[in-house]
């Protein structure tokens, strides 16, 4: 009977087979009585064994003394019920049985476990169960998991048991994940404690690791009172460590610690000011932040890259989105003696390093949203000229390379801010009509329409609105002063949509009009724009950290500063290997 035929038959007798579990028909196994036809479409080692002429297929009873009887119940039970009950007790007995007997099915579930469930304590195990097993995908993705939670990583008690090359491993990585260097000195200091007469001549080179003169003063002092140095020969050591920490005074500007993040920060397009709008130039460029570099003190900064450039015309105003691992460039502004609105899409796909014209928008639109919603693109509002707004909504599909209408929002909308959370579209802000400057908050259904929600504290608009740790975080913008004239937005505020309320976190340090922003790494940053109060341009980056509660300054903007947009996507490596620009 081939493998077809006894899955089909796997579907249809189920529910009979399980009625007549326990009775002694086909074959037995230990302490166990199972339906031979059910245990072959299960599982490729017994379909081999029962179908390929072995003379376990003519015995009543088959011994299986390599297994235990545990993990085998499991296995079975599954089988039947299609479902099984996992947890960190067992999970890795069962996944070596499900490896060694070939229920691919049940294998599958195991490793789904092992990377929804991954946690501080289990991430060590199960990247040593991966490598142990071969399984690539999954040691990549356990050893990620320690590079960006290794301070929590690093308190575990597996964490002491590391071998020496992968603790050194882990600690070379362009991906590991500190809030400062003496969260690497503590973890070292931590392994080499758990058995110093085995791991001391490791010190010096995992010293090497870390960078002491990023360190300030106050951590530098819990150096020099660690445990550590109670053992005997490391006053060498710590000597050497010292003169290193010293060594800030003439550090080249090079020292820093690296850390590469999973996805690239790319930012698409965009302006810069000028007062002689004959020489105004919207940019056709892609930037990527490749890495992010900590220096000494709090000096930080992005390591931008040249990704690509867009076909023409260059634009700005336009936005930005991510579906299936692609680009999408969409409508905006281009500048040819005038500002002209458009309604043309591209798509950028960054394994092929190469770009494809989609079908136009139904209306070309600039200062609009667009949103990814239940696998299609959604464009929002937006003005389709410099005097008239848009209520007018479109969808995106994939499928058949077409935009459709929506419903409507309830009033024409632009400048605002849109984005996703918990499977709901949320608004914010922006211009009805063309001077009005709104406090609402709302979120749009393409098919229910418009639902109501408390108002931000003040009216807001060319502002940024990102998702984070399921809450809104908004930022930036314009607001309107007690003559409502437009002036610099620096307050800041948060909506919980549990409690439909909003309330302020710390300010921007300096305006960001028209500015770019993501959430990386569990941060918000918000990139370049402008000053409304003089229109000069902002070419800073901030990010903000919502654990520490403020905002640090991460270097200057690439290129262009003004209507620029932002989006997170991974690159192929062979991209981010590029020589810097």
């Amino acid at each position: 009977m081939s493998a077809l035929i006894l899955w089909q038959l796997n579907t249809w007798i189920l529910c009979w087979m399980n009625h007549y579990k326990l009775q002694q028909v086909l074959c037995v196994v230990p302490t166990f009585k199972f339906h031979r036809v059910l245990l072959a479409a299960s599982s490729d080692y017994f379909r081999a064994m029962f179908t390929s002429g072995m003379k376990e297929s003519q015995q009543l009873c088959v011994n299986l003394p390599f297994l235990e009887a545990s993990e085998l119940e499991a296995l079975i039970s599954c089988t039947y019920s299609g479902s099984i009950q996992l947890n960190w007790g067992c999970v890795f007995e069962i996944s070596c049985t499900a490896l060694q007997l070939q229920f691919q099915h049940i294998l599958s579930m195991c490793l789904s476990f092992l990377e929804k469930e991954m946690n501080a304590h289990s991430c060590l195990d199960v990247a040593s169960f991966a490598e142990a097993y071969g399984m690539q995908e999954l040691l990549e993705t356990a050893n990620k998991f320690v590079l960006r939670h290794f301070q929590n990583v690093a308190t575990t008690p597996k964490f002491q048991d590391l071998p020496a090359n992968k603790l050194r491993k882990y600690l070379k990585s362009n991906s590991l994940l500190v809030t400062s260097e003496l969260v690497v000195f503590k973890a070292v200091a931590v392994w080499i404690e758990a058995c110093p007469s085995k791991r001391l001549r490791f010190a010096k080179e995992l010293m090497k690791s870390i960078f002491f003169p990023l360190m300030t003063d106050n951590e530098f002092k819990e150096v020099k009172t660690a445990k550590l140095w109670t053992q005997c020969n490391t006053k060498r050591l710590y000597q050497t460590i010292l003169e290193d920490f010293h060594s800030y005074y003439i550090a080249p500007r090079t020292l820093c610690r690296v850390y590469q993040p999973k996805d690239s920060l790319v930012l698409v397009g965009g302006d810069q000011i000028s007062a002689d709008l004959s020489r105004q130039n919207p940019s056709r460029e892609l930037w990527f932040g490749n890495s992010l570099k900590s220096y000494i003190g709090l000096v930080k900064n992005v390591e931008w890259r040249l990704l690509t450039e867009m076909p023409n015309p260059p634009r700005l105003s336009h936005d930005v989105a991510v579906l299936a691992e692609k680009l999408y460039v969409v409508g905006g502004q281009d500048y040819s003696g005038r500002l002209n609105v458009l309604k043309s899409v591209y798509r950028y796909d960054p394994i092929q390093n190469s770009w494809e014209r989609l079908a136009d928008l139904q209306e070309k639109r600039c200062n609009f949203s667009i949103v990814v919603f239940e696998g299609m693109l959604y464009a929002i509002g937006g003005d389709s000229d410099p005097e008239t707004n848009l209520k007018s909504v479109e969808s995106y599909c994939m499928n058949t390379d077409s935009w459709s209408f929506a419903r409507p929002l309830d009033m024409t909308l632009s400048c605002h801010a849109a984005t996703v959370l918990d499977g709901k579209i949320f608004i914010s802000g922006g211009y009805h009509q063309r001077y009005r400057c709104l406090t609402s908050m709302f979120t749009y259904h393409p098919e229910r329409g418009t639902i109501y929600l408390a108002d931000m504290r003040q009216p807001r608009a060319y502002h940024c609105m990102e998702t984070l740790h399921g809450h809104l975080y908004v930022a930036g913008g314009i607001t309107l002063d007690e003559d409502k004239t437009s002036i610099d937005q620096l307050t800041c505020e948060v909506y919980d949509p549990v409690t439909d309320t909003w309330s302020a976190f710390t300010n921007l340090p300096i305006p960001h009009v028209g500015a770019a922003s993501v959430v990386l790494e569990g941060m918000f940053y918000v990139l370049g724009g402008y000053f409304k109060d003089n229109y000069r341009e902002t070419r800073l980056v901030h990010r903000y950290d919502p654990m520490l509660q403020f905002w640090e300054n991460m270097g200057v903007m690439p290129g262009p500063n003004t209507d620029i947009r932002a989006c997170l996507i991974h690159l192929p490596n062979h991209l981010r290997k590029c020589q810097n620009i």
